[in-house]
């Protein structure tokens, strides 16, 4: 039974772990086994959004992509929402085209996030990746159809301990993104909170990830 690593920005190729890789189609790496890709919100660029966007549209026929992401909306940066959301949106619809799940960066929009999913009907699984909002906001996702990863944050905030302890078991993962800690360590403080063993926590992801990719690992 393997670690899943639902988003990391480093690539271990450990064998103990699947890891789910984010690429950007600008600096795409052949070599990354099983990755993401998408626009980052934060790296929109006007001048090449064509080719990112026919680059992610080839990768995602690739088995070894498994996800669209990370992609999404974020109140805090100048790129302005609009412009944001018109890419996100198109992003959405080539993830639907390959029926792959969206690996989603929120920062302050999730209503918006929320209202995009409503109106497009989006049928894919939707991932909000770095959870570090309050119980509302989580359980405004759940109840929306969303799947929520945690980890940088749940490593360094003591207060989402009641927040992940809320969420139905058959809706999180569990990632690394950038931070340095190992992932077992990860998956060891989240089994600590549910109050599980270390060996059900990784049966639970495990089992999510069946659900949510459509595939035995």
């Amino acid at each position: 039974m393997q670690f899943i690593n639902l988003h990391t920005h480093q690539f271990t190729n450990d064998s103990s772990i699947l890891e789910i890789v984010n690429q950007y189609p600008w600096e795409f790496d052949e070599t990354i086994s099983t990755y993401s890709i998408g626009i980052h919100p934060w790296y929109i660029n006007e001048n090449r959004l064509e080719n990112d966007l026919k680059l992610i549209d080839e990768k995602l026929k690739s088995k070894e992509c498994l996800a669209l992401g990370e992609c999404g909306l974020d109140k805090r940066i100048e790129i302005p929402l609009e412009i944001q959301k018109e890419v996100f949106i198109k992003q959405i619809l080539i993830a639907e085209k390959h029926q792959k799940p969206l690996i989603l960066h929120c920062v302050a929009a999730f209503q918006e996030v929320i209202e995009i999913k409503k109106q497009l009907k989006v049928k894919v699984p939707m991932i909000i990746h770095g959870f570090s909002k309050n119980e509302q906001i989580a359980k405004q996702l759940i109840d929306n159809g969303f799947y929520i990863s945690f980890g940088k944050y749940l490593m360094q905030k003591p207060e989402l301990k009641s927040i992940f302890q809320s969420i139905p078991n058959d809706r999180f993962f569990l990632e690394t993104d950038t931070i340095i800690e190992p992932l077992n360590e990860v998956y060891q403080l989240a089994a600590d909170y549910k109050n599980i063993k270390l060996t059900e926590i990784i049966e639970t992801v495990n089992n999510n990830f069946t659900t949510v990719f459509k595939s035995n690992i």
